[in-house]
């Protein structure tokens, strides 16, 4: 028998306070990722209607003046008196930090809410918000400004109907945020996610300043997420092969398919949460697939050869899916899974379908045994290469002549500037700080790992360079306590090619490194366009829109403006005021916020496919300066 949702199931674990002193402390910041975390705490709630099986729509609506609404046909937030608190249970869960249903695991047996900071931060958050309720043939509604009720829940209408809904409307606070204006891809992207996630559900999502309409329902569920992950690659199999399993309260489902790159992409979700750390879960997996193709070709193929997990992982495409009573989350940015037993639910659940699915379809099974047999081969070959190049570390010539290191032995206080070219090099050679800063010049292009296998990889001289200089080794063997840097800043020509080259670095690092960008250690130095000078002072501009707002202000004073065109053009005075001062500089930050996107980008821009990037390039070339098609 369902339990009954009611005010008695509501815990408030504390009160609301200092949430709108102190926002960045719960929703990360008060920039655009804080401002998108607002939305996603509302829809959150949807969602765990839906985990408990309750709600099967979902409707977003991005306002005109940038205010949201959420419905869905969940059960309704309760509203009657909460028999401690003496209060309508909804203003309880609007009002109170920690207060809802959530901690009763008998309303919820899953629950996603990775902060638990829930609904009431949105609140406290918003200029203005209302809640409307749909419970036993009434609607109930309740207005708050800046988190503080403004009206009583009271009823607004009574009807028949047995339908039950929740309606969320906000507009975030212009008091906390930088700017409220939401971004409709940001946005529509995890609705899409979270479509896929549960399977059959039907998420519409408006956005009434463009009049955008999209609509996300997908009944292949998460088999529909790996193909649309793959669907600039060319697959080895043409569907997606699934498997499910349940142990106790926990279920699982997966979904695997090879393609024929270089790569593997493993996306694993707990109560519909990306755990982009991984964590036990995603142990769980890889164990149980290695264990499973292992025992395949030794029972079926009679071969005497074991492989390695970055063997049989190579070209793999997979959404590991798992419904998880009271995860524990780990990990720098909390999306780690600690829970120690799902490695062993997980690697038995995987073990079991999967051995059988290989038995019932030798083909496919042959197919993926022979891409894991030439990927060891590859990985020894490659393995060589490494050895060969640790030799010449050993002797002194892995960077000689390339890496102006730094004097200071403290890897929290250096930086390490990769930059574009020799004559650049040269320059930011002069014109560094030599105590904390190392220069390592690139010549030309590297290669676009994308395209290419861990052997061209290795022994590409520059791309190797790089490696040694880092310090933190590569995939499988990648440590940060290696790491010799604290920034790596990549500083590169403002021009087509000078972004190219980014694009090119960037790809190796997320496919390579990713921890890396993961930890913060990544930069992109911003060298400007313009050198202006009037009388005895200097400016370095950005943009033309820079330009023309100093020349405005300059009155009749004779201004001499230089456009650089490349790094060269400078000398080394101009270079470090402009790009390598730390107190006249500006370098940005590179994040993967939504890795799932950042691989999609990844394989249109940098993949073998010619078209996806043709048509990538032609639906957003009004929105970018410079184009590299």
């Amino acid at each position: 028998m369902e339990e009954e949702y009611g005010a008695q199931q509501i815990q408030i674990l504390k009160d609301l306070e200092a949430v709108r002193k102190r926002p960045s402390m719960y929703i990360g910041s008060t920039g655009p990722r804080g401002l998108h975390h607002l939305v996603s705490e509302v829809v959150d709630n949807s969602i765990d209607e839906v985990l408990a099986g309750f709600c099967e729509n979902i409707k977003v609506v991005i306002h005109s003046d940038n205010s949201i609404t959420v419905t869905d046909d969940g059960r309704g937030i309760p509203v009657s008196l909460h028999p401690v608190y003496k209060k309508p249970a909804l203003e309880l869960v609007m009002t109170f930090l920690h207060a809802g249903g959530k901690f009763d695991n008998k309303i919820y047996r899953v629950a996603g809410g990775l902060h638990g900071v829930g609904v009431s931060v949105v609140n406290a958050l918003s200029e203005w918000l209302e809640a409307k309720v749909i419970r036993k043939g009434k609607t109930w509604q309740q207005r708050y400004e800046r988190g503080k009720p403004v009206t009583k829940v009271e009823c607004i209408e009574e009807n028949s109907s047995h339908k039950t809904a929740t309606e969320v409307s906000f507009k975030p606070d212009e008091e906390i945020f930088e700017s409220i204006e939401f971004d409709w891809e940001r946005i529509t992207r995890r609705l899409r996610e979270l479509a896929f996630l549960n399977q059959g559900l039907r998420i519409q999502v408006e956005d009434e300043r463009s009049q955008k309409k999209e609509i996300f329902r997908y009944e292949g569920g998460i088999r529909a997420f790996v193909e649309h992950l793959n669907r600039n690659r060319e697959v080895l199999f043409p569907e997606p092969i699934y498997i499910e399993g349940e142990k106790g309260d926990v279920s699982l489902e997966v979904a695997i398919q090879y393609n024929q790159s270089f790569i593997q992409d493993i996306f694993a979700f707990v109560n519909d949460i990306n755990t982009e750390e991984g964590g036990t879960h995603l142990s769980g997996f890889k164990a149980g697939l290695t264990k499973v193709v292992n025992d395949y070709v030794k029972k079926e193929e009679n071969k005497d050869i074991v492989l390695l997990g970055e063997d049989i992982r190579e070209g793999l495409t997979a959404i590991i899916n798992m419904k998880f009573p009271n995860p524990q989350f780990e990990g720098q940015t909390k999306t780690r899974l600690g829970n120690s037993e799902a490695k062993g639910i997980v690697e038995s659940i995987v073990f079991e379908n999967l051995s059988r699915f290989l038995e019932e379809n030798p083909p496919l099974a042959k197919m993926i045994v022979q891409k894991a047999i030439s990927s060891s081969r590859v990985r020894e070959a490659a393995q060589k290469a490494r050895e060969i190049t640790r030799k010449k570390e050993s002797l002194g010539g892995g960077l000689l002549g390339k890496l102006a290191a730094c004097s200071e032995n403290n890897p929290e206080i250096n930086e390490l500037y990769i930059v574009e070219g020799d004559s650049a090099g040269g320059s930011a050679k002069q014109g560094r700080d030599r105590l904390f800063q190392a220069i390592l010049p690139l010549r030309g292009k590297i290669l676009n790992v994308e395209k290419t296998h861990l052997i061209k990889v290795l022994n590409n001289k520059e791309i190797g360079a790089t490696i040694t200089a880092i310090g933190t080794g590569i995939k499988e063997e990648f440590s940060l306590a290696g790491l010799k840097y604290n920034k790596v800043i990549l500083m590169s020509d403002a021009d087509v090619d000078g972004a190219h080259i980014r694009t090119l670095l960037l790809t190796f690092f997320y496919r390579y490194m990713p921890d890396l960008i993961r930890t913060g250690h990544i930069y992109i130095a911003q060298p400007p366009l313009y050198r202006v000078s009037n009388k005895n002072k200097e400016y370095f501009l950005n943009s033309e829109e820079e330009l023309k707002k100093l020349t405005e202000q300059l009155g009749e004073g004779k201004i001499e403006v230089q456009r650089y065109k490349g790094l060269g053009e400078m000398n080394p005075e101009q270079l470090w005021n402009a790009a390598m001062n730390p107190a006249t500089r500006t370098i940005y930050q590179v994040s993967i916020e939504d890795a799932v996107v950042a691989d999609e980008l990844f394989s249109i821009l940098m993949g073998i496919e010619v078209e996806p990037r043709r048509n990538f390039i032609q639906e957003h070339a009004l929105e970018v300066a410079n184009l590299d098609i």
